[in-house]
């Protein structure tokens, strides 16, 4: 989930499981009237697989990853994939395989001019790396290049940005899951900069971390979502999020 730079909720709804599947759609929820509006709910006529996660741009255009963690045979669609919402509604595929494979967790950079991508692909030699991309003015991507690569342990999930551009990624675990998955990366919110460099890890206790944002008034307090667990901490730097671009 994530407000736009208007304060309306985008929300990713549904996963691939049986009929009870949440509708496998974006939505749009004004949180003054209550009044939900579906942006998209397929592509080229199919269902989409499972939106995962959503970013926001300042003009209105909203990006969000279609992962299917679960069986492929119950699927329409044939392709994992990044898509675009426009302003007039239209929806663009922008990134699908074999440039990466599994879409999870996706963010823009502070000028909103890079978006970040998680690509976590639990198999063996499945990509976990960070990926950014340049992003035009008209949300096409460009410019492809490696952030982060967390292979062969477990991946990054969701992620956060801060105020100098810095990403905070949920990622790792303390125990092999098996030959597609080592220990080597140990669970908690992994600071890496833009460039790559790891500036440091927040450890988190419980192994399933999911997500991270940033709040608070200051913008300076992290809510991790991890396993059955929500943590809070503080931080140096304040987050970066579209809503309060403006500092409203």
């Amino acid at each position: 989930m994530l407000l736009d730079a208007e304060g309306r909720l985008l929300a990713c709804e549904g996963n691939e499981h049986g009929d009870d599947d949440g509708g496998r759609r974006m939505t749009r929820t004004d949180l003054a009237t209550g009044d939900v509006e579906i942006l998209a709910d397929s592509f080229d006529g199919k269902r989409f697989n499972a939106p995962n996660d959503v970013a926001a741009r300042s003009n209105g255009q909203i990006f969000f990853t279609d992962p299917c963690y679960g069986d492929r045979a119950t699927m329409e669609l044939d392709h994992d994939s990044v898509y675009r919402i426009d302003t007039d509604g239209s929806v663009t595929r922008i990134l699908t395989q074999p440039e990466i494979q599994r879409p999870n967790g996706i963010h823009l950079s502070p000028d909103e001019n890079t978006l970040y991508l998680v690509d976590s692909c639990p198999v063996i030699d499945g990509n976990r790396k960070i990926w950014a991309f340049d992003l035009s003015e008209d949300g096409t991507t460009s410019g492809q290049r490696i952030v982060y690569d967390f292979a062969p342990g477990r991946g990054g999930d969701g992620m956060a940005v801060d105020s100098q551009g810095n990403l905070y990624i949920a990622a790792g675990i303390s125990r092999s899951r098996g030959p597609h998955e080592s220990g080597d990366i140990p669970p908690g919110i992994w600071v890496i900069t833009p460039d790559g460099e790891v500036k440091g890890r927040i450890p988190i206790v419980e192994d399933v971390l999911t997500n991270v944002t940033f709040g608070g008034d200051d913008l300076k307090t992290l809510y991790i979502a991890a396993g059955k667990t929500l943590f809070t901490t503080r931080v140096e730097i304040p987050g970066w999020v579209v809503h309060r671009r403006n500092g409203s």
